[in-house]
């Protein structure tokens, strides 16, 4: 069984993914990690995220970097959107995660183009969204809660601004696959959303299975 689990940043789509690759018992990519790794090697490199030959030779990224704390950072959070517009970028890492999708068994991957793009083939997509402002208050929330200090309107602007990069970029842009589920999680708190989420996808199961 493969799981596509798309959505913007701050949308509590990483920690929805995390459980519920938990609860079906699969493997679990968070495809986020892989260009945020890139964002972070361009910065170690010295390069421009912006340029597409700098942010393509950071692609060939070693794995440890996968293990480094900064790219949870918010910083290199806007060094993955920069990156990820750039189809060289997407191309160099898009093999390994198809390659992880179709593994036996199946798989659960989160990310902005799972459905669309990575695998369009799924058994279950959600796509999981929230109101900007919302996510933008949790952001600065965790961002407060870690010592960091910079002011709401701060990540409200970068949150529009990733959201226009991810949704207008040529490439694999961030959008919802046509027969995705969609579950805006603006009024739900973490756990309601992990349920609802859960009952999402038993009830695609079971629509799949013509156990109705």
């Amino acid at each position: 069984m493969i799981i596509a689990v798309d959505g913007p940043t701050a949308s509590g789509k990483g920690t929805i993914a995390r459980q519920l690759a938990a609860h079906f018992a699969v493997p679990y990519l968070d495809t986020g990690l892989l260009y945020r790794a890139v964002g972070r090697q361009v910065d170690l490199n010295g390069g421009d995220a912006d340029s597409a030959a700098d942010a393509l030779a950071a692609s060939d990224f070693d794995e440890s970097l996968l293990d480094d704390p900064a790219l949870r950072s918010e910083a290199v959070g806007s060094l993955a959107s920069r990156v990820s517009v750039h189809p060289q970028v997407r191309a160099a890492l898009n093999k390994r995660q198809v390659d992880f999708a179709h593994q036996p068994g199946g798989a659960l991957l989160d990310g902005r183009d799972i459905g669309t793009v990575i695998a369009p083939d799924a058994d279950v997509k959600l796509f999981i969204t929230a109101p900007a402002e919302i996510r933008a208050r949790r952001r600065h929330a965790e961002m407060v809660e870690r010592g960091e200090q910079v002011a709401f309107e701060t990540i409200l602007s970068d949150t529009i601004a990733r959201d226009e990069r991810d949704t207008n970029r040529a490439d694999a842009p961030l959008k919802a696959a046509q027969d995705a589920l969609l579950l805006d999680t603006g009024d739900l708190t973490i756990g309601e959303a992990v349920q609802r989420a859960i009952a999402l996808v038993n009830a695609q199961i079971r629509s799949r299975s013509g156990n109705y």
